[in-house]
């Protein structure tokens, strides 16, 4: 029987990723679909996509599925027969990556959630279908161009600074649910305004879109299959993209470039930088954008606290590590020194 859970070593995978012989493609997909026995489904469907070597992230609830997959190229067609003989997933819309070097995930996780989307909100009190107008990707492009139309980004801030479109607003929230929230509170009183909006790959659009039309916006508008989508449509249009940077995305790639234009700056120099990185102190693992002068210069540390914190013997950062020291905040460790000298 096929396992139902990796238990592989990661760097055991991440070396056998590099050895593959073969080419691999990245794709998305999701759709809201009533699940019957979704611990069922969940099993069943990890078995099927590890017996074609998938690898990626998927998110399974009662109320559907979200995916983020790596899926070897030669397989590739037997993974789509798979989608459409499944009643859940047949006809299912998929986004295919804009920049793919086949390296963005190394394992399959498929994981039961209550939720494919933590938004925060009580679906009961509103109707989740009744969505926003689907936008192709040249209707968007061309209304995104006009003054009187309300472009709002619906991703996360770490997200937007490093690619958006022109002219959009790009709340300063760290969550979806906080900035489904500020939105909707900010635009209270522009209720009769055509409104667009936009996400990665549309399934935060599906929610935020109907939660906008409960609250009375008239005219609202999503793009249909995201960042993804607009940027293959565009190119193949031969027109100028007007979204501008890298597209922010949730596998090992963490980005890639649309435009090639950079529009983020490094959090520790100020300079044009759009590389997310993660802190070289494990404890730690901020996501921040670091300029390659500043990962020589800090050791591909966020902080001058883990820096130190590294170069601590292994034992000493362990019991560090249990007290939970990190703060959370680029700022480091709270009294890092102090501890130390308590040891």
């Amino acid at each position: 029987m096929t396992p139902l859970h990796n238990r592989v070593n990661k760097e055991i995978l991440k070396q056998r990723l590099a050895d593959e012989p073969f080419n691999r493609t990245t794709l998305s997909f999701y759709r809201y679909v009533i699940i019957d026995q979704p611990q069922v489904f969940r099993d069943e469907l990890y078995a099927q996509l590890d017996e074609l070597n998938c690898f990626g992230r998927i998110y399974v609830a009662r109320e559907g599925i979200n995916a983020q997959m790596s899926v070897p190229t030669e397989n590739l067609k037997a993974f789509l027969e798979l989608l459409e003989k499944d009643v859940y997933l047949k006809n299912m819309p998929i986004k295919y990556a804009v920049e793919d070097d086949g390296k963005s995930f190394y394992k399959l996780i498929v994981r039961l959630k209550n939720r494919i989307l933590a938004d925060g909100l009580d679906d009961n009190a509103y109707d989740v279908t009744h969505v926003g107008k689907h936008l192709t990707a040249l209707e968007f492009h061309e209304l995104a161009a006009k003054e009187e139309t309300l472009v709002i980004d619906m991703r996360n801030r770490y997200e937007s600074e490093i690619g958006h479109f022109e002219n959009a607003v790009c709340p300063e929230a760290d969550t979806f649910r906080e900035e489904i929230q500020m939105v909707t509170e900010e635009f209270k009183d522009q209720k009769d305004r055509k409104i667009l909006l936009y996400c990665t790959g549309g399934i935060r659009c599906e929610k935020a879109s109907a939660y906008f039309k409960h609250l009375g916006f008239r005219d609202v508008n999503q793009l249909h299959g995201g960042v993804i989508e607009y940027a293959q449509q565009i190119k193949k249009a031969g027109l100028q993209s007007r979204y501008i940077g890298k597209n922010f995305v949730f596998d090992n790639r963490m980005c890639e470039s649309i435009d090639h234009r950079v529009v983020g700056k490094c959090h520790q120099c100020g300079s044009p930088a759009d590389t997310h990185v993660n802190c070289a102190n494990d404890a730690c693992h901020l996501l921040f954008i670091q300029c390659a002068v500043c990962a020589e210069k800090n050791n591909h540390c966020c902080s001058v606290e883990c820096q130190e914190f590294i170069q601590l013997p292994e034992e000493t950062q362990r019991f560090l590590r249990k007290e939970k020291v990190f703060n959370g905040t680029i700022n480091g460790y709270k009294g890092l020194r102090e501890r130390l000298s308590a040891i």
